[in-house]
């Protein structure tokens, strides 16, 4: 059992995870750190060296191995996704056969804001579309919204919340709601049902 992190560029999903993962002593990824660990590229660099559709290739199958890691200490993991992971079919059925997704949503002038914001992501994110900027974020989260919202279990609004605001739901939502196999006896995780 994964607990998938899906929404827009911008909404958190690393900084979230990273909280949520601390909280519940759980293992981490970000799917994009894995896939520039084994590519030795940048996200910037892959899109511009070998394209998209390479990129969504790789995407796909470091989520496919993250899904089906079954070593001890990922009998329960927090994934933060890029934001177009989610758009094969492929791995939306993986998604929902080894997980709970949890979107962090946003609208789109919050979302660009943060991106603008935000340095690193600009430095290692490329543009997706030929309009970029603000056009862009407006025209890819309107085709990735009916994706987002099929695939949540859970959809929490990020804005106006900090990192561990928003952390607190997922906790919150995870010890209430979200069987898991992962031994109690690990502090911080003795709040996770296991039934």
């Amino acid at each position: 059992m994964q607990l998938y992190l899906i929404g827009y560029r911008g909404s958190g999903k690393s900084t979230v995870g990273r909280v949520v993962a601390g909280r519940l002593d759980l293992p981490f990824s970000d799917s994009d750190d894995v896939i520039e660990a084994e590519s030795g590229l940048s996200i910037k660099d892959i899109f511009a060296q070998k394209g998209e559709p390479w990129f969504r290739d790789l995407e796909a199958k470091v989520i496919a191995e993250l899904a089906a890691d079954r070593s001890e200490r990922a009998l329960m993991r927090v994934v933060a996704l890029g934001g177009g992971a989610v758009l094969r079919e492929s791995t939306q059925s993986i998604l929902k056969a080894t997980g709970v997704c949890i979107w962090l949503s946003g609208s789109d002038e919050f979302l660009y804001q943060r991106i603008q914001s935000d340095q690193a992501t600009q430095l290692r994110r490329p543009n997706l579309s030929q309009v970029g900027g603000y056009d862009e974020v407006v025209e890819l989260l309107r085709k990735r919204t009916p994706i987002y919202e099929r695939l949540s279990d859970i959809t929490i609004a990020v804005e106006g919340k900090t990192p561990d605001q928003v952390s607190d739901e997922i906790v919150g939502y995870v010890n209430s709601s979200v069987p898991s196999s992962k031994p109690t006896a690990h502090e911080g995780a003795s709040n996770v049902r296991t039934d």
